[in-house]
């Protein structure tokens, strides 16, 4: 299914201030259709013969209510229907007004009152919302519905005059209040003419006992606040918006309660009607949000804690390598720091982050070098990085260091003579399927009779034991063409 803008693109000459207009309007129109109590579509002229009359209509995106039922079941977008059998779309362009038909129509069976909405941007009218609203569940008035629908017409009234959504509105307000949340009516004196119940609980968890209705809402509010820069910047805010002036959304707490509260100016054809103040009560969405910082607070300790524990005992393995007299020993504990150290970045890595991924790409830089300034002062060799791994889980992370780490050093250790220049490259490949990891060398080559299942060597074992156990994956030692030796390994990304 194309997108708006898509849609856009290819069947009409909307500039491109237009068509953020237009993203404006979707933005927000969940509220209206909501209010409404009714379905929105945006429809677009499509050009005439003449290349002025539209003699099509083109639906260009769509929104449901969530307060009532449908009027369109089936998705309308795509749609493409005829000026002459649907007069409204077409006086509201040429005319610039809320068109409302006479009688209802019939869509399948149900019937639909349809008003037609010029959407002008400047002084030009580049669209057209249709309000159609399902009459086959009769609805009994109430002060619910009554606020609701006064606040919506006036918000299509201002929609029609291009004053809304103003141009400093945000595009994709998905985390804004919604009318079911709660809504405040404010006349044009900033007195509550009408809160809904969800609005009057909310208020209520946050200290305010009595009714709102006939009260100044910003200087109620602003008794609630203990913060006294959050209980002006709120007042403020509902100031603006009955000044006419576009308010963006704000969390203010009260008592433990945390509100989410913005307003919206009512001023269709320029005359101030009040306000709309949405609020919702975010009290519990907050306190999972500050469990969840606790959580990944108490896990980035806890890496923090294994790192240093790390450490430690790569210095004791250190200290204990300088006493012993053993060369072969003295060697064996060396590498075993070289080892720990390893997996202690690993865990430095992770406790500077928020989740169990890590950025390999900068974890191999920092191993690289000291496996090279460590093991390269007989054979000179370089240690160098060509291609990206990317962001990787933890659990892999951690083996796929280590079985690094034993390579490159065992590159650095058996492929170059005592004073020989070189290099060691460490190549990644990654497609969104698998990794491609190749550690090849310009040295002597692999020695004769070399078999790779039978090495003693502790790091191949070392190797060899977690690409089977925690990689999933199998190593290849070859010759490298050229000269050199290269070892390959394929890790699966499935699921990764």
């Amino acid at each position: 299914m194309s997108t708006m803008s898509d849609l856009l693109a290819r069947h009409s000459k909307l500039s491109a201030e237009a068509v953020e207009h237009l993203q404006r309007v979707v933005a927000e129109w969940q509220l209206l259709a909501d209010m409404s109590f009714a379905d929105f579509l945006i429809w677009i002229p499509l050009a005439g013969a003449d290349g002025v009359w539209a003699e099509e209509f083109l639906c260009v995106a769509q929104v449901r209510p969530t307060t009532a039922p449908t009027a369109h079941p089936e998705d309308a977008v795509t749609a493409r229907v005829g000026a002459l059998l649907n007069p409204q779309l077409r006086r509201a362009v040429v005319e610039g007004r809320i068109c409302r038909e006479e009688h209802p129509r019939w869509h399948l069976e149900v019937p639909i009152r349809r008003e037609t909405i010029p959407v002008r941007h400047g002084r030009t009218v580049i669209a057209v919302l249709a309000r159609d609203t399902n009459l086959a569940m009769p609805r009994v008035p109430s002060p619910l519905e009554i606020a609701y629908l006064s606040s919506a017409s006036d918000l299509c009234q201002m929609v029609a005059d291009g004053t809304f959504p103003a141009r400093s509105a945000e595009v994709g307000a998905a985390t804004s209040p919604r009318a079911g949340d709660g809504l405040i009516r404010l006349d044009a004196h900033g007195l509550v003419a009408y809160a809904s119940p969800n609005a009057l609980s909310a208020y209520h968890r946050m200290g305010y006992a009595s009714d709102l209705v006939g009260l100044p809402l910003a200087s109620a509010t602003r008794e609630l606040l203990s913060d006294p820069f959050d209980a002006a910047e709120v007042a403020a805010r509902i100031d603006a918006a009955l000044a006419g002036k576009q308010s963006l959304r704000m969390e203010v707490r009260a008592r433990g309660a945390v509100m989410l509260v913005r307003a919206l100016p009512l001023r269709p054809r320029g005359d101030a009607a009040g306000a709309l103040v949405l609020v919702r009560d975010i009290t519990d969405l907050r306190r999972r949000d500050m469990e969840l910082l606790s959580k990944d607070a108490t896990i980035r300790e806890i890496h923090h804690r294994v790192k240093n524990n790390l450490q430690t005992v790569a210095a004791l393995l250190r200290l204990q390598a300088r006493r012993t007299a053993i060369p072969e020993a003295s060697r064996a504990l060396a590498e075993s720091v070289r080892r720990v150290n390893s997996i202690a970045l690993v865990h430095e890595t992770l406790s500077a982050s928020v989740d169990e991924r890590v950025d390999f790409d900068e974890l191999v830089d920092k191993v690289l070098p000291a496996i090279g300034d460590g093991a390269t002062a007989e054979s000179r060799a370089k240690v160098r990085r060509d291609g990206r791994f990317g962001v990787l889980p933890a659990a892999l992370a951690t083996p796929l260091v280590l079985v690094l780490t034993e390579l490159v050093h065992n590159a650095l250790a058996h492929a170059f003579d005592a004073g020989q220049v070189g290099e060691v490259t460490v190549v990644a490949e990654r497609s969104p399927e698998a990794l491609d990891v190749t550690v090849a060398d310009d040295g002597c080559g692999l020695p004769e009779g070399f078999d790779l299942e039978r090495s003693p060597g502790l790091g191949l074992q070392i190797v060899r034991t977690l690409l089977d156990s925690e990689l999933d994956s199998s190593l290849q030692v070859r010759a490298r063409p050229g000269g050199g030796t290269e070892a390959l390994m394929r890790l699966s990304l499935r699921g990764r």
